[in-house]
């Protein structure tokens, strides 16, 4: 049995009982995934001409400006206007009616390359007062990476369905060409759970940006009957399930427009909705020498593969890493007492099959690729394209229990 019996308020991810949990979701077009989307699309552009690319590129969007700033040491030579305007054209931004659009922004460039006092750290070779020559951890923090049994994708349910949601309004906006839709949408749901198993829906919320010329009654039924009801399960949906659609009743002005955005706001978007734990670290504009985001993924991929190995219904771990040092400084497993053996002794095995270390973490998932735009939207995880998303250690994991 698990370790740990007695879970502290507010670790939700050990929650059990009947209770109601809320988790949301943000689009492609919400100011700050305008920003993280920005500044993936650099960090790709980056290690697509050169993987050893150093970057940590944020950016800052508001009415008809966009700023980049940050760090960045590479050999790639780059047109960061083009790189700019084909993402933001790329989310949507193009109507005429939008103060932000793809062709008409204004870019501030004031990205530097990266501190050599950093790079030292970073780099595998010795350097003065460095312990040893192994690359070490890009920066010092805590990472959490949680799964659980309550989807497919084997994460929590609340935030799974709030991306659903998002993703399928993308798809009308560019597929079906919705007229009235705009970029700039949230979600949030609010299931119930019985005895730790999901139950029902509470209440969904969609706020969408619109053109001024439709009725809040068509956007009503549009996203009720052609979202909602399309892509949440029918089960668990019933009479006194409530839609709370755009409920200030109007959206037109949205966007980097409406609302300033920045890099790395919306960690709980993309993470695990609240559910479980979260270190603090942002990933979007981030090489994965910086352990906030590879870390982040890999022991994401660790725990999704102690779950699938039937070992636990639920599993969480966090590791601790210091700037420059080549191994973590900790590695803590906590099954909430779902685990099939102890909580210590999972810890071992994945240890055992897995290697924490940071250069070890970017050689095991292949992370020196320009793979990360596909991450920035409806959260990082469950995307079975991902490379942390594989469950092929679960049998490896199993074999050694």
């Amino acid at each position: 049995m698990s370790s740990t019996t007695n879970t502290p308020l507010g670790a939700v991810s050990g929650h059990s009982g009947n209770f109601i949990f809320s988790s949301e979701s943000v689009g492609e077009g919400h100011p700050d995934k305008v920003s993280d989307f920005i500044s993936d699309s650099i960090l790709d552009a980056c290690l697509e001409q050169d993987p050893k690319s150093r970057v940590a590129c944020e950016t800052l969007v508001k009415s008809n400006c966009v700023v980049l700033a940050g760090e960045i040491t590479t050999k790639a030579k780059l047109n960061y206007e083009n790189i700019v305007r084909d993402a933001i054209r790329e989310i949507g931004y193009t109507n005429d009616d939008d103060v932000f659009h793809a062709d008409h922004v204004f870019i501030s460039n004031i990205l530097t390359s990266q501190s050599p006092d950093i790079a030292q750290g970073v780099d595998e070779a010795a350097a003065e007062g460095k312990e040893s020559a192994e690359q070490g951890a890009g920066d010092q923090g805590i990472m959490f990476g949680y799964a659980c049994n309550q989807t497919p994708e084997l994460m929590p349910a609340p935030v799974m369905y709030a991306h659903r949601l998002l993703r399928e309004m993308a798809r009308q906006r560019k597929e079906v060409k919705i007229p009235w839709l705009r970029p700039d949408v949230k979600s949030q749901v609010a299931v119930a759970f019985e005895n730790d198993k999901v139950k029902e829906i509470k209440n969904v919320v969609i706020s969408t940006q619109h053109s001024a010329d439709v009725s809040h009654k068509e956007i009503r039924d549009f996203c009720v009957e052609e979202v909602i009801r399309k892509v949440l399960p029918a089960e668990l949906i019933n009479d006194n399930t409530q839609f709370l659609i755009n409920p200030t009743g109007k959206f037109v002005v949205g966007g980097p427009q409406g609302d300033a955005g920045l890099t790395g706001r919306k960690i709980i978007v993309d993470t695990y909705g609240g559910w479980a734990r979260h270190g603090g670290g942002a990933f979007s504009g981030k090489d994965p020498s910086k352990v906030d985001r590879s870390a982040a993924y890999f022991t994401r991929w660790v725990a999704k593969n102690v779950v699938a190995s039937g070992l636990a219904d639920k599993c969480e771990l966090q590791v601790a890493y210091a700037i420059g040092y080549p191994r973590p400084t900790s590695v803590h497993v906590d099954t909430f007492g779902t685990g099939k053996i102890d909580d210590a002794r999972i810890s071992e095995i994945v240890q055992k099959v897995f290697d924490f270390k940071p250069a070890a973490i970017v050689k095991q998932l292949d992370l020196l690729r320009p793979i990360y735009r596909k991450s920035t939207n409806y959260g990082h995880y469950a995307k079975e394209e991902l490379p942390w998303e594989s469950t092929a250690k679960a049998k490896e994991i199993t074999s050694l229990a």
